[in-house]
Order: structure tokens, then sequence, then C-alpha cells
């Protein structure tokens, strides 16, 4: 009768290792700051550093030694610029100039491209591909490309537009109180009007379309379902829009700087704030000024952006 052997138990010298919970963790984050890595030293060096510099240079001015006649050095001053930035009137009247006037042409803008992408969202699925490639074709081209087709169209002397008006007996210009504003309207329109289209129309397709038959069960018209249904459900997308269109208008600087060339007497040097940032750097060589004014116009585009976004929000939502 054999006698049965229990196996013997084999011995292993090197036990299994388990990573623990909490080094798994330590190495997927230090695999994920590699990864931010270029894109933290990007933001670092092209928005903190030359903004600590700015900030820097804010607090200095430009004085001249002696009694006027020796060579100007740089003086810490602290916040005098900034003091003198509250009692500038030529600066704060460029701000509210903007301000309005971006109100103006930013409703504008939204309107017809809200009313683009309602009217797109009826068609065909082709035929939307089609428009919303020949909307976006103003938003690819570079901004300075588009304000010099304008400026030609604009020009006293070679616009098409004004030689046509000439020989049909009637004389007028783009340029000299409102027309200034109409114009220069007329062209940021023309540049954002199919990008703010373009995710309007997104926002409407990415709607259920449960909604519309149940609208339409219920006996509402196109109209009422577009007014009712449609624009209700994208308030996210319009306020979005709006506010990156406030802080555009804010920094608005390379299209009035061109239309100056061709009417000096209608956009001056601070018609906006940049322009006023800009002469005051490059032409009067005050650059500790313009710093100062550059930070207080991105503090006040920064205030003037959240308080625009949770208004509108409270009153959409």
């Amino acid at each position: 009768m054999s006698t049965l052997t229990r196996p013997e138990k084999v011995a292993t010298d090197s036990p299994v290792r388990r990573t623990s919970p909490r080094r798994t963790g330590r190495r997927g984050a230090y695999k994920g700051l590699l990864f931010t890595l270029p894109f933290l030293i990007g933001f670092l060096v092209t928005y903190v550093l030359p903004i600590v510099y700015a900030f820097s240079e804010s607090l200095h001015e430009k004085k001249s030694s002696g009694i006027g006649f020796g060579p100007a050095k740089v003086v810490f001053t602290g916040f005098a610029n900034f003091s003198a930035i509250l009692a500038d009137g030529t600066f704060w009247a460029g701000m509210l100039r903007t301000l309005l006037f971006g109100a103006a042409q930013i409703t504008v803008m939204l309107g017809i491209s809200l009313l683009l992408a309602l009217l797109l969202d009826g068609v065909a699925a082709r035929a939307v591909r089609f428009f919303r490639a020949g909307l976006l074709v103003p938003y690819v081209v570079p901004g300075v490309v588009s304000t010099l087709i304008w400026l030609f169209l604009y020009s006293p002397t070679a616009s098409p537009i004004l030689d046509l008006a000439d020989r049909a007996g009637t004389h007028f210009s783009f340029f000299g109180g409102l027309n200034t504003y109409l114009s220069l309207g007329n062209l940021l329109t023309w540049q954002g009007l199919g990008f703010n289209m373009i995710l309007i129309s997104a926002s409407l397709q990415a709607l259920p379309r449960e909604l519309y038959e149940a609208a339409r069960l219920d006996g509402a018209k196109e109209w009422r379902i577009a007014w009712s249904v449609k624009v209700p459900n994208i308030t996210g997308i319009l306020v979005l829009t709006g506010m990156f269109s406030l802080i555009g208008r804010l920094q608005l600087f390379a299209e009035p700087l061109f239309l100056r060339y061709v009417a000096p007497e209608s956009i001056s040097t601070d018609f906006t704030p940049m322009l006023e940032i800009f002469d005051r750097a490059f032409k009067t060589g005050d650059y500790q000024y313009a710093a100062a004014e550059s930070l207080v116009l991105a503090a006040v585009t920064g205030v003037l952006a959240l308080v625009f976004y949770r208004v509108t929000n409270r009153k959409m939502s």
C-alpha cells in the first residue's frame, strides 16, 4: 500500500514585488508633467516673463537730470505711473469709445451670425458644408491682409466703390463722424462673422432633434422653434462668443492703425487704448508709462470679461 506524500513547498528566492498605489500615482504625475513641460515653458517665456518685465518697467520713470539738459535717467517712482493713468482723461476716453463701439458692433455681428446659423440649420448637409466653407474664408484670411483689402476699398483716391458713386453723381466718404465707426465696424464684422457662425452652428447641430419634433407636434412653426427652442438651448455659446469678441474689441489695434493711413483726421493716435499705448511707447519713447497702460488695460479687460460672463450667464440661466 503506497503512501501519499504531500508536495513540498518550493521556496522562491525573489518574492513578488507589488507597486504601491502611491508610487504608481507619482510616476503618472511625473509623466504628465513631462508631457506638459513644453507648454509650461512656452507659457512662462511668452506670458509670465513679459508681464513681470512690464510690471517692473511700470514702476520706473524716465527723467532728465539737472535742469533738463543732461541725459535722461530711468528712476524708480513706485506706482506714480498708475496714479497718472487714473487721471489720464485721454486714455479713459479711448477706453469708453472702444467699449461703446464694441457694444454696437458685437451685437450686430453676433445677431447676423445667429441668423445665418439658424438658416443653415434647416438646409441639407451638403449645402451646409458649402456655405460654412464660404463664410469661413474671411476668418482664414489674416487680419492684416483683410484690412489692406478694405483699406483699398475705402481709399478716397483708389476705391472702385467711390469711383462708381462719383460716376453716378453721388459723393460720399467712408470716413468722418459716424461713417468712421460704420466702416470700421463693417470690416470687423466681415472678419468675425464666419467664425462665430461656425461655433453657433456646431452648437445647433449638437441639439437633440427630438426637441424639434415635439415642438412641431405641438403645432409650432419653424420661426417659433428657432426662437423658443433653439436659441434658449445655445445661450452658452452666445455668451462665450460675446465674451471673446469683447476681449478682442478692447485689444483693437491693427485695423484702426492701417485705416489711419487714409483717414488720419478721423482716427487719432488715441482712438483705442492699444493705439495710445503704441504711440506712447514707440513714438514718444515713454516705455514705462506705456507698460503701466498695458497692465491697466489687461486688468480692465479681465474684469469686464468676467462681469460680462457672470451677468449674461445669470440672465440666460
